[in-house]
């Protein structure tokens, strides 16, 4: 998996550079949408299907940061645990919004697959595995997703995950089979193509300056035009600069790292025979197989920027922790992008006065999240869908600046050490048993030798039985006298 070269197009998209040129005359549309990533080319491919105008206004260019820079792995549900989001919520909500985000990740596939997006590279499954032994918890959870949220799961027990990942790191699994993989830089760029073939325009290399979202008409003003639209939407996460920078305190920044290796030819097939994604239920590690005999690996990340190079070691190690039977690796490549994290756990989708939406906050969230929410914009903008409401008790709550980022920092590093110290102990606790198993397995057998040969006592001393002397020679044999005087 190759990375675009940056400030160009995908050639998958079929749009040459000036079609998406910096943004150099006044313009009037429908909704003017602040941003390139995932959100925002969702919301302006559906706005557009659905008759609106749309400008897209973008800084950099189309997929320049975390949205060009994920593993591609779509499937349901937040970065919010389910247990928590019920909590939350009530558990009718929460049944609506795990709803929804099967809608977009069915929107994803639909764009992948009927729009024939080419070199998409789409495949299918993910499993999720635990570092620790929790199969207790797993038949409940398994009960709530399968009979309440309608979503079709498999458990997976400790010998099934290891028989696909040949490493005692993890334990049960949950496999999601309709879940599914795709070129994640190769989509966003075929989401814009899209776009701009349903009369979208995309303005790259243009900032926005100011925002004026007062009165029926919002206006936009850049270094080289001004726009007026009825509706903008803010979709530029932790990037939206100086005018909106209130907004962008909510997010907590943090940049993600990830690496894929070198060809490790047959031997990668020796510790990994499943072909979809993995991820750890403690957000550690998400992994998975590219181009036949390459691993994608993404794990380390940070709240302050780094040059990605920094981390292939880092990746590097990490690999041969989980996969020690895989021997050395080489990283091939390695890459990183910044995605804004909410204090609250779930993305930021509403609207924030009349005609003034927000999309952001998908650190953690994967990409059904971000479709489904360009998806609620615009058809709220356009059809009077009020279902985006289900975010409303997920408020914009400040992140705590610099402060929040260090804190942020620490949380995250005692997270992963706790994960590996929890683990630790598992896998400890596992070979214990483990070896007890086998001494109670040789104390059985030797019992069954020992009752197969039978009981070998030593021979006891016996009594000697009294012997009668014989009777005198002088008394008569058979004496009448002798009877009679019993």
């Amino acid at each position: 998996m190759s990375a675009t070269p940056k400030g160009k197009t995908n050639g998958a998209d079929g749009a040459t550079l000036h079609e998406r040129a910096r943004l150099s005359f006044d313009l009037d549309v429908d909704i003017c949408v602040v941003g390139a990533g995932l959100a925002g080319l969702t919301v302006a491919l559906e706005a557009a299907r659905l008759g609106a105008s749309v400008a897209v206004l973008e800084g950099r260019h189309v997929g320049w940061n975390a949205s060009g820079h994920q593993l591609g792995t779509v499937m349901p549900g937040y970065g919010l645990p389910l247990s928590q989001l019920i909590e939350r919520i009530g558990f009718e909500d929460a049944r609506e919004l795990w709803s929804l985000s099967k809608e977009g990740a069915e929107f994803v596939r639909a764009n992948a697959s009927e729009e024939k997006m080419p070199g998409i590279a789409l495949s299918e499954g993910a499993l999720e595995v635990s570092n620790v032994d929790v199969g207790d918890q797993l038949i409940s959870r398994l009960q709530m997703l399968s009979e309440d949220f309608e979503t079709e799961v498999e458990g997976w027990q400790i010998d099934r995950v290891r028989s696909e990942l040949r490493t005692d790191h993890y334990f049960h699994g949950v496999y999601y089979p309709k879940a599914f993989q795709l070129d994640g830089r190769k989509y966003v760029h075929g989401l814009a193509s899209l776009a701009r073939r349903a009369g979208a325009r995309i303005f790259e290399d243009t900032p926005v300056v100011s925002i004026d979202a007062s009165g029926i008409r919002k206006r936009i003003v850049t270094p080289s035009a001004r726009l007026r639209a009825s509706h903008i939407v803010l979709a530029g996460n932790i990037h939206l600069g100086a005018p909106l920078r209130r907004l962008s305190e909510t997010l907590l920044p943090v940049w993600r790292y990830a690496a894929v290796t070198a060809p490790l030819g047959a031997r990668l097939d020796d510790v990994i025979a499943f072909k979809g994604s993995v991820a750890d239920t403690d957000g550690i590690d998400h992994f998975r197989i590219v181009d036949g005999d390459h691993l994608m690996w993404a794990s380390p990340q940070t709240t302050w920027a780094a040059r990605p190079q920094r981390f292939g070691r880092a990746i590097e190690r990490r690999i041969r922790s989980v996969f020690p039977k895989l021997g050395p690796v080489e990283i091939a490549e390695t890459w990183g992008g910044a995605v804004g994290e909410t204090v609250h756990g779930m993305p930021q989708i509403g609207q924030l006065r009349r005609g003034l939406w927000v999309a952001s906050g998908f650190g953690r969230q994967g990409l059904n999240t971000s479709a489904m929410a360009g998806q609620l914009i615009a058809r709220s903008i356009l059809w009077g869908d009020e279902r985006w409401r289900l975010f409303s008790p997920f408020e914009l709550v400040w992140a705590g600046g610099p402060t929040g980022r260090v804190a942020g920092y620490f949380i995250d590093m005692w997270g992963r050490a706790s994960s590996a110290a929890a683990g630790a102990l598992a896998r400890h606790r596992e070979r214990v048993r483990a070896q007890e198993r086998i001494r109670e397995a040789r104390l059985a057998e030797a019992n069954r030798q020992a009752g197969t040969r039978g009981p070998q006592r030593p021979p006891q001393p016996g009594r000697a039985r009294p012997v009668r002397p014989p009777p005198p020679a002088s008394a008569p044999a058979d004496s009448g006298e002798a009877g009679e005087g019993r």
